[in-house]
């Protein structure tokens, strides 16, 4: 099994920057993507970003240009680079990794605990 853990929210004013991270352990061979998500209240949750293996990205149109996702493999961290922040991206953010299991070929997602980010104006 994997576990993801997030970290590097906080609050920042409009324009600022932040970096989240998201440690992974476990079986992270068997995940094919890496993503970061996120949910704002009243809103249904929204990919931000992903990532393979192989390092090809996917960005969401609203951070396409201010949002980078990278990975350090030796340390099975991934994260997200956000710059330009406005205040509609204020939500909580989740890392999640896409996997598949070796011992049965099964699908599954894992899901991060999730943390704040909130961007004043």
């Amino acid at each position: 099994q994997v576990r993801l853990v997030e970290s590097g929210g906080g609050s920042v004013e409009s324009g600022g920057s932040l970096k989240l991270s998201c440690a992974a352990s476990g079986d992270i061979a068997s995940c094919y993507e890496m993503l970061w998500s996120r949910q704002a209240p009243g809103k249904e949750r929204e990919v931000v970003s992903s990532i393979s293996p192989d390092g090809t990205t996917m960005y969401g149109d609203s951070v396409q240009g201010r949002f980078t996702i990278s990975q350090d493999k030796s340390i099975q961290t991934i994260y997200l680079q956000m710059n330009s922040l406005k205040t509609e991206d204020t939500a909580v953010y989740y890392c999640a990794a896409n996997c598949e299991d070796p011992t049965d070929g099964r699908y599954y997602r894992r899901r991060g605990q999730g943390t704040q980010v909130t961007v004043s104006s």
